[in-house]
């Protein structure tokens, strides 16, 4: 009891799935697991700028694939598809690096739209990052944030938390700022979480975001 729980794997298996989904028996399971975490740390910081929402990976005897989630599409994709081209290059090269095998597997990368940016947590999150490195006050950018997010229709609430030297203080303190609900202990209740950090010259500050979008019943479960 009283344990805090990570919103996302709190809800697998109930409203959410795995990120990364594999269809083969892997023999190569530790290189198959460690490739999945280099491509994301890799993804995650090569596109910090590209407001991307999420990464997921699935694994076939035949393919790897990398689904992008991002606002920005056209600046991923590039003219005629170089952006992808370009990208894809750099991950072969990274799993090479690191030397890890590919085991026959053809590597393809899939970019998808979010349609919604401001209902994303990962999203909201990195706004909230450019802003406080462009040195603007971190309650402002909390507010406005919040108002940004809860103009969309589907959100019901959200939650912002600040960690860190705040504002060039000496001691690092924790702020936060509310609106709506956000009932983390409801199972069924769709909670978007993510984690970003924005990167200043005085130390990181740690930003947590919670978005709320309504319950999820089993007879909506396949239109999410």
């Amino acid at each position: 009891m009283s344990h805090t729980v990570h919103p996302y794997s709190h809800r697998l298996g109930i409203i959410r799935d795995w990120k990364s989904r594999w269809f083969s028996s892997h023999k190569g399971y530790r290189s198959a697991l460690k490739g999945d975490l280099v491509i994301r740390e890799f993804l995650t910081e090569a596109l910090r700028s590209n407001y991307v929402g999420g990464v997921e990976i699935e694994r076939n005897q035949k393919a790897l694939r990398i689904i992008i989630k991002t606002s920005r599409p056209g600046l991923l994709i590039g003219k005629a598809g170089d952006g992808v081209t370009k990208l894809r290059a750099k991950i072969m090269r990274l799993l090479h690096d690191r030397s890890i095998a590919l085991n026959g597997q053809e590597l393809k990368i899939d970019i998808e739209e979010v349609r919604n940016p401001e209902s994303n947590a990962a999203i909201a999150g990195m706004m909230v990052a450019e802003s406080l490195e462009k040195r603007l006050p971190f309650r402002r950018v909390m507010k406005q944030t919040i108002e940004k997010v809860m103009a969309n229709k589907e959100v019901k609430g959200i939650r912002i938390r600040l960690a860190g030297r705040l504002g060039g203080a000496e001691i690092a303190r924790t702020e936060e700022l509310k609106k709506g609900q956000i009932p983390l202990q409801t199972l069924r209740a769709d909670i978007d979480f993510a984690r970003e950090k924005a990167h200043m010259t005085y130390g990181d500050i740690g930003i947590k975001v919670w978005i709320y979008k309504g319950e999820i019943f089993k007879k909506d479960q396949k239109n999410t």
